[in-house]
């Protein structure tokens, strides 16, 4: 498997869970309707578990561009491969988000809110400051990237000379148990994107896809999901190359 096959199938199936699990509380008609955050925060811990243990060994199961960046300008990841990786990341996220379209499809068609219907799709802020909300995934995304600068450590993938680094290389559980952490203890503000994939090509897909109630996409906040992760991932590379692990 390639990298950008295997990023893009593991981005796909972190928003295929991910998402999903937000329509499983949120939409109509659903046996996990009203089941609450800590559903969705469990959930997606465990979308993260499982498209980190699907594609860890094939690209380093980056999933997220914000990683891919930390990485980067950490010097633990080849500049020159950024772009693919981001290219995969954002076109898994989307048809992710397209697959949940479908799988939800009737109970999209039964829930009027439109807010509730872009939430799965989407991230947005319960108040809405675009210094505070910048704020919110500048530190939440520091966060998740220094936790896999400091926690990985680079792996031979099979018997090549070539190294793989990303959330792959420190194991699939320690990073769901972060992505969990982060959702329980800093989510509330934004929604906790911390992945620019996760948010930029779901929204992407709730603008085209035909549903009943939809509303509008929110084009004026899809910056805020985007521009903060990569700055929480800059700053979260700057304290790693100030001190790097032993």
């Amino acid at each position: 498997m390639t990298d950008f096959t295997a990023e893009f199938i593991g981005t796909m199936i972190l928003v295929l869970l991910g998402d999903g699990v937000v329509a499983n509380v949120c939409l109509k008609g659903t046996k996990g309707n009203n089941s609450g955050w800590i559903v969705i925060t469990i959930g997606w811990g465990l979308a993260v578990f499982t498209a980190v243990a699907v594609v860890g060994q094939f690209s380093g199961a980056h999933i997220n561009p914000a990683v891919t960046v930390g990485l980067a300008a950490a010097g633990r990841f080849p500049a020159a491969d950024v772009p693919l990786f981001i290219g995969a990341q954002f076109l898994g996220g989307a048809m992710g988000a397209f697959l949940v379209w479908m799988f939800y499809r009737r109970h999209f068609d039964i829930t009027t809110e439109k807010g509730t219907i872009l939430g799965v799709f989407a991230t947005g802020p319960e108040i809405r400051n675009p210094l505070s909300n910048i704020f919110s995934e500048i530190i939440g995304t520091f966060v998740l990237i220094t936790a896999v600068l400091y926690m990985a450590g680079p792996e031979v993938a099979g018997s090549s000379s070539e190294i793989k680094v990303g959330l792959g290389s420190i194991g699939a559980i320690p990073v769901a148990f972060v992505v969990m952490a982060i959702g329980l203890c800093l989510g509330g503000t934004t929604g906790y994107a911390i992945n620019p994939a996760r948010d930029l090509g779901p929204r992407l897909i709730h603008e085209l896809v035909p549903i009943r109630h939809k509303g509008q996409s929110d084009w004026g906040y899809s910056w805020i999901p985007v521009v903060g992760p990569i700055l929480g991932a800059l700053l979260a590379a700057v304290i790693y190359c100030l001190w790097p692990a032993v």
